[in-house]
């Protein structure tokens, strides 16, 4: 059990029905097509829906209260003991409903944002605290102002962790979330690229990524990428721990190699790790886990194996087996500029293989930035890559840049058709293949073609 009626009436005390009787809420719930017994739905509202509409759809699937917007007119439909709320705004309130509930169950709680590797790093702090402690985190991508609030009212009454991921595309989100989180541990994993449309330089990025210590409790310690540069106003800060290659971080990763099967990497304090992820980038990403390992107390034998055994959200360099053998990496869920170039870095580590394939799409998003950031991707596409394909608007620029910088069989294909004839002959046994692009062009339906 969530909360009871009778428990929302200090938050929302306008009402309707028997919310004086305390009628257990087991979930919130925002989709009126789940079967969702003893839930509180939230009709939330957007350009192409409003979810007042399917009030008696979720009545129907087992909702026991509902939000409802005072402008709004009630259906008539609706039954006059049933418990309804009544609010101002309904994404205002279920927001205000998290934060309500955060203070109720009082976990520790740890947020992370950044351009890169946040959900990474989400996947290893987790795998890190749950190995000593009852604990919640964000599932998938539910990261934004809706998906953190619902991430929250998700968790048990007896988490004693919450870790919570914290997405955003412009000024002031941020700084919401971190505002209904209040976390007492904030993690920074980079600045990148991602969103530099709307924000207009990789300073303004973090600038909006900053904006997670306006939530931060009284004695947080807030734990950063110690190698960019554009995060060193907060080097002095007591509260702050830094991470990274350089020696200068309070946790210096002095060793670090990338095999066919694992990043292996030492910190300055003598220990060694090993995470089934490929590349530097995530020795790093598994830093900032183990520096929140620190701050908790969990020993280091737990740490090492949680490390190990972490598992991983999905199309984020997964290597899969496709046709004649041949080896793929999926890494399809997203990319900016400095994670296509971090994943082409990794194949160019990874030994076994006779050729070593790119395939890779637009970075969306980049605005007036977008020319030169894609051209830039080719800046690091050297031997022993051996052949690279793009597909995209943009990333036609990558093909271009490469034909006049270096001799690598490089080749722009105008549909995924094309792109997958292509890449036939590509099919063997000793070729890694790579696919990265933006969310919106879908690669992983050329992953599924290849697989079959």
């Amino acid at each position: 059990m969530l909360f009871t009626t009778k428990s929302l009436i200090t938050l929302f005390p306008t009402t309707q029905g028997k919310v004086d009787e305390p009628i257990e809420i087991h979930e919130v719930n925002t989709d009126s097509r789940i079967d969702t017994s003893n839930s509180l739905f939230i009709p939330l509202v957007g350009e192409n829906f409003d979810g007042h509409q399917f009030v008696m759809q979720a009545l129907e699937q087992g909702a026991v209260a509902v939000l409802w917007e005072k402008e709004r007119t009630l259906p008539s439909s609706i039954p006059n003991d049933f418990p309804v709320f009544f609010v101002e705004d309904t994404l205002d309130a279920l927001q205000k409903l998290a934060s309500y509930y955060r203070e109720m169950v009082n976990p520790i709680v740890i947020g992370i944002t950044g351009s890169n590797g946040k959900t990474t790093t989400k996947d290893l702090v987790a795998s890190v605290v749950k190995s000593s402690f009852v604990t919640h985190y964000t599932n998938g991508n539910f990261n934004n102002h809706i998906g953190m609030p619902l991430t929250i009212l998700s968790m048990e009454r007896g988490t004693e962790v919450l870790i919570l991921e914290m997405g955003m595309s412009g000024f002031g989100e941020i700084d919401l979330l971190s505002k209904i989180a209040k976390p007492d541990y904030a993690i920074i994993t980079n600045i990148g690229e991602s969103h530099i449309e709307f924000l207009g330089s990789r300073e303004g990025i973090a600038k909006a990524k900053i904006e997670i210590l306006n939530g931060l409790s009284k004695n947080g310690k807030v734990i950063i990428d110690g190698d960019e540069s554009l995060l060193q106003l907060l080097h002095n800060k007591t509260n702050t721990i830094t991470c990274g290659f350089g020696d200068a971080n309070d946790l210096s990763i002095v060793e670090c190699k990338v095999t066919a099967k694992e990043t292996i990497f030492t910190l300055s304090d003598g220990e060694t790790y090993k995470v089934p992820l490929f590349g530097k980038h995530h020795a790093k990403n598994a830093s900032f886990a183990i520096a929140i390992s620190d701050c908790l107390g969990i020993d280091v034998k737990k740490r090492q194996d949680a490390l190990l055994s972490v598992q991983k959200t999905g199309m984020r360099f997964d290597l899969i087996k496709g046709m004649n053998g041949v080896t793929i990496i999926n890494d399809a869920y997203n990319a900016s500029p400095t994670s296509m170039k971090a994943a082409i870095e990794v194949v160019k580590e990874m030994e076994g293989f006779q050729e070593k394939v790119l395939v890779l799409g637009d970075v969306l998003e980049l605005g007036d930035h977008a020319e030169y950031l894609h051209e830039s991707v080719a800046d690091v596409i050297e031997s022993p890559i051996t052949a690279v394909f793009t597909l995209g608007e943009y990333a036609k620029l990558i093909t271009q840049s490469i034909e006049r910088n270096n001799t690598i069989h490089s080749q722009h294909l105008t549909s995924k058709e094309e792109l997958l004839e292509v890449l036939m002959p590509y099919m063997r046994e000793d070729t890694l293949v790579l696919f990265k692009a933006s969310r919106r062009l879908k690669f992983e339906t050329l992953i599924q073609e290849l697989i079959n």
